[in-house]
């Protein structure tokens, strides 16, 4: 049977990995500045990872959420004291696109209105809502694009208060930096009214840190760079180092109801011992100080090159801006130089997302090969 083709895909085949690097089936070595769409956080087969969901596949791998797991209840409490987001309340789910989906059917919820805002370049997944929230119509079907969604362009204010003012917004969802679109940020005097908008218009605010949570903009929230109080959160990617696993962190002010969300996968036994053990390592290796510590170093080299006109993004959340389409490059850094680097819905913007454990000498090795790289473009 083949396989629906829907990916292009890269000739490369990994079949191991170790901390920043991966290996092929030829046991090439490849420097991972990309982690799998911002997913690896703490490095391919961190031992302490490696250990936790062996140890919890030998006890229990899942039974349904009818039951008690205390593992869940630790994740909790453990993604409070890390993230700094008191008093919230966790959901779990399995995915980024399933956690917007909760997010945004919670709002509605909540406000029992059921329009949605949402900006240009957002991406927020490929399902449902999620999806009719994303702004880019060539993965909308007509079945999602029957939802109430009204996009707008980041950083018009003025434009966010006149949709929210007629009174029918039950969500404005916001990456605050964003990913697939290309790294691009608001002001922090936009976020800030955009918070207050939404508070004063019975509207939830919904932080989609499914990229750039987990330390990976500098901070443990995106958000955190600024003075406001998302009334969802949320989270998903480098969550659980490659083991599907998501959530939503929900203000106290929504209140649960039995059955309002539901899922069989989500919060199992081995997504939680994965999930605990990125948690645990993020703090115990410092990594959000490493995070800060690189992305100052790594934007001190990338100054120094002329073919790049922008540096765009947060911590290991980054963007390199070309005055040209970096197909060509993506493919050289990978197939000359054994590097890999992400794309964006803008062709111009090679995308750096590696693992938060990564260290000044990967960082100098991508550099030298991208000065190589350019000059035989």
């Amino acid at each position: 049977m083949p396989l629906f083709n829907v990916y292009p895909l890269y000739n490369v085949t990994p079949v191991s990995g170790k901390g920043v690097y991966v290996y092929d089936e030829n046991n090439t070595e490849y420097l991972d500045l990309y982690g799998g769409h911002a997913v690896i956080s703490i490095g391919h087969a961190h031992p302490k990872y490696v250990e936790a969901i062996t140890n919890q596949v030998n006890q229990l791998g899942f039974y349904s959420n009818a039951i008690q797991n205390p593992l869940q209840t630790q994740l909790a409490d453990r993604l409070e004291t890390l993230s700094g987001c008191k008093d919230y309340e966790l959901f779990l789910c399995n995915s980024g696109a399933e956690a917007n989906e909760n997010a945004l059917k919670l709002a509605s919820f909540k406000t029992e209105k059921s329009r949605v805002i949402a900006f240009k370049n957002g991406f927020h997944g490929r399902t449902s809502a999620a999806v009719a929230a994303t702004d880019n119509k060539n993965i909308i079907a007509p079945i999602n694009a029957q939802q109430k969604v009204t996009i707008l362009d980041l950083n018009d204010i003025d434009a966010v208060k006149i949709e929210l003012e007629k009174g029918d917004v039950c969500a404005v969802i916001v990456e605050f930096i964003q990913g697939v679109g290309g790294l691009d940020e608001a002001t922090a005097d936009f976020y800030e009214q955009l918070d207050l908008l939404c508070k004063e218009n019975n509207t939830m605010l919904i932080a989609d840190e499914v990229q750039s949570g987990y330390g990976r903009s500098g901070k443990f929230f995106a958000f955190q760079h600024y003075k406001v109080t998302p009334d969802i959160i949320s989270i998903a990617k480098g969550m659980g180092n490659g083991f599907p696993i998501g959530g939503i962190l929900i203000h106290p002010s929504i209140e649960a109801k039995f059955g309002m969300l539901g899922t069989t996968f989500g919060g199992n036994h081995l997504a939680c011992a994965a999930g605990l053990s990125v948690l645990n390592v993020i703090e115990e290796q410092k990594l959000i100080d490493n995070v800060n510590e690189i992305s100052c170093y790594f934007l001190k080299l990338a100054k120094t090159i002329p073919q790049i006109k922008k540096i765009k993004g947060k911590g290991l959340m980054l963007g390199l801006e070309f005055d040209f389409e970096v197909g060509d490059l993506r493919k050289k850094l990978i197939y000359d130089y054994h590097i890999f680097t992400g794309g964006a819905m803008n062709k111009k913007l090679l995308r750096i997302l590696p693992p938060l454990t990564v260290r000044k000498d990967h960082i100098n090795q991508f550099f030298e090969a991208l000065v190589d790289a350019l000059e035989e473009e």
